[in-house]
């Protein structure tokens, strides 16, 4: 069993800068238009998910046990980039901003590397196939027992989950910018990747990784790891369409009240 707390300095780093950065850009606007607190509450809840995964026991035990490890992938992978993307910390950089920042940002956001990353298409290969990669491959072996693959691990569950949550989530400002009915049919053909490599997990009698052992209770741990992505998988799937239908009622209802108002206007005029 690992340590109740472990130290990750390069993901605390990230974790501090990134708040650091966040909360400047809320104070920034503070004597201006403002900024929303729930999108606050959302970004630094996402950021305290990755410093649980990194800085925590979930850290110094996932070396030992699949399950625990992919508890830590469903976090650093899942929820902490829902939870950031729903803070919208592109539209606050641009809203915070200088004018000559703001155009370094906008070139960015629309270079021809971005804009291949946040395709739709894109987003979702990399999301799936970031998977795939890491547990049908030695990468999860190699990771293990180097620590510049097993930071570049963590690194490839936050980009493949933010490309993923950013597309889906809809907040920030994208090249590609899908309709709500797309974006929900989006996160819906998602659902059925965790499903399928934690069933195959589950299922093969081949061990994910040897460092994690090659006993039966190393290979039932994997089991166990297996059903905590199909199940979480598939968690995340319902609540992130739950969202994605929460913002198109909203959209509609502020479109029906725009559209009241020009009528109510027109009897007036």
């Amino acid at each position: 069993m690992g340590p109740v707390i472990a130290f990750d300095p390069a993901a605390a780093l990230v974790v501090v800068v990134a708040g650091v950065l966040y909360l400047g850009g809320v104070r920034r606007l503070a004597d201006g238009r403002g900024w929303p607190a729930r999108r606050t509450t959302a970004f630094v809840a996402g950021l305290v998910v990755v410093a649980l995964a990194t800085q925590s026991g979930l850290a110094g035990a996932e070396a030992d046990r699949f399950s625990i490890h992919t508890v830590q992938h469903v976090l650093l992978g899942m929820v902490a980039p829902a939870l950031m993307a729903l803070g919208a910390p592109v539209t606050l950089a641009l809203q915070a901003s200088r004018r000559p920042t703001q155009m370094v940002l906008l070139r960015v956001l629309h270079s021809a590397p971005l804009r291949l990353l946040t395709h739709p298409v894109a987003a979702w290969l990399v999301f799936g196939g970031s998977l795939v990669g890491l547990y049908f491959t030695r990468v999860l072996e190699l990771s293990l027992t180097n620590d510049l693959i097993h930071a570049g691990v963590h690194l490839q569950f936050l980009v493949a989950g933010g490309l993923f949550c950013w597309t889906a989530v809809g907040v920030d400002p994208l090249s590609w910018r899908l309709p709500h009915g797309a974006r929900l049919l989006f996160v819906v053909l998602a659902v059925p990747v965790h499903a399928i490599i934690g069933l195959a997990l589950m299922g093969t009698s081949t061990p994910v990784a040897e460092s994690f052992g090659t006993s039966a209770a190393a290979l039932a741990d994997q089991r166990v790891g297996g059903g905590i992505l199909w199940a979480t998988g598939d968690l995340f799937g319902v609540i992130l369409a739950g969202v994605v239908l929460a913002q198109w009622m909203g959209h509609e209802e502020r479109v029906a009240r725009r559209h009241d108002r020009l009528l109510d206007r027109g009897r007036v005029g």
